[in-house]
């Protein structure tokens, strides 16, 4: 088998109602199909998204076909850590991490799920899996319009079947963050677990002191408090701290994840398909972790997630959205039995996307 050709499709959903972090706001909602096509008729699929830039999009798209897709054309599917060192040596002249390793990290996830399809397997049982579903929580808490649409968000969830939520905090005042987390508290019960992200909003001095609060609120943990640049800040939150630090979700590659852990700088890393790489990425960094006894859970939901987090041992927790009303353009739709996700059974890595839905919303 070898790839004839890498196809690049930008999607754009209208954002009616978008959300906010500490820092940020979302509403370019695009999204890069990367589409791999063999000789044999088997085509692999990895979805990008793109949250903030509308451009973003067609930057990646260019690099996809122009700068990427001749050095696979040609190889063997089945050799991804080969094609992986091909890709790093045409990138590393700019520089890998970035847009380059959205690329990378696309092409390894299509390859991934063309590997599965011709063995007629997930790819979770192909990398070698360690369990046929993986508990989820819902990042339901964002920063709306308003207190009544956040809580009807976060009960929606619950009511799906979620059993542990992640709300945003730092945009504001802590007074403002225990008001956000007690609103939550008073509906689902102070034993519901309830994640918080900073989304990078702290600096060190100010990450201790909410930190503390969160502590006192029995919160599960505190995620990305500083920057991802901050690693050794980040090290002394995990000694100034009872609450697990929990970051890696803007890490490129192994090696940002190996720098962190060497620095001591979380509890939880959670890469992001994106940025970290796909499943043969993801298999070293799930094996450097663990061998410091520490924990890998998903930034960012959907079946490829569910694939490699089924395929590394020290995984805890996949992040996701609601899975009744935010999965809608994959061909393969979740599954969630008391509070965690099962792995499908599709063949490959479950991120084909409907062909109906990429008539109705390609723009490129």
């Amino acid at each position: 088998m070898k790839i004839a050709k890498l196809e690049a499709i930008i999607l754009e959903v209208e954002v009616k109602n978008p959300a906010s972090d500490a820092l940020h706001t979302y509403d370019a909602g695009r999204t890069v199909v990367t589409r791999i096509f063999t000789d044999e008729g088997i085509v692999g699929y990895a979805t990008t998204h793109i949250g903030r830039g509308k451009p973003t999009a067609d930057i990646l798209k260019m690099l996809l076909e122009k700068e990427l897709a001749p050095i696979i054309i040609g190889e063997d599917p089945f050799f991804t850590r080969q094609i992986r060192k091909k890709l790093w040596g045409v990138a590393d002249y700019h520089g890998v991490e970035g847009l380059a390793h959205f690329g990378v990290s696309a092409i390894d996830i299509a390859l991934w799920d063309i590997v599965g399809k011709a063995m007629n397997l997930p790819t979770a049982k192909v990398l070698g899996a360690c369990r046929d579903r993986i508990p989820a929580y819902s990042m339901a808490g964002w920063y709306y319009g308003g207190e009544k649409d956040f809580i009807v968000r976060c009960l929606a969830v619950a009511e799906e079947g979620f059993k542990a939520i992640k709300l945003k905090v730092g945009r504001y005042s802590l007074e403002d963050d225990i008001q956000r987390i007690k609103a939550v508290q008073k509906e689902l019960g102070t034993a519901f677990p309830i994640m918080v992200d900073a989304n990078q909003g702290f600096d060190e001095r100010e990450a201790i002191k909410r930190g503390r609060a969160y502590q006192e609120l029995g919160i599960r943990w505190l995620e990305e408090p500083l920057i991802p640049q901050h690693k050794e800040n980040s090290a002394r939150l995990v000694q100034a701290l009872d609450i697990p630090i929990a970051i890696g979700e803007n890490f490129y590659s192994k090696h940002q994840f190996y720098d962190a852990v060497k620095a001591g700088a979380a509890s939880v890393y959670q890469p992001d398909n994106r940025r970290a790489g796909g499943p043969t990425e993801w298999l070293e960094i799930g094996a450097i972790t663990d061998a410091a006894g520490l924990h890998i859970a998903s930034h960012g939901g959907g079946p490829a997630n569910v694939n490699m987090l089924c395929a590394i041992p020290n995984a805890i927790y996949l992040e996701s959205g609601s899975l009744k009303h935010e999965n809608d353009m994959m061909a393969t739709q979740l599954q969630m039995v008391d509070g965690e996700v099962l792995l499908p059974d599709t063949p490959g890595m479950g991120t084909e996307v409907r062909s109906d839905f990429i008539k109705a919303h390609r723009v490129d």
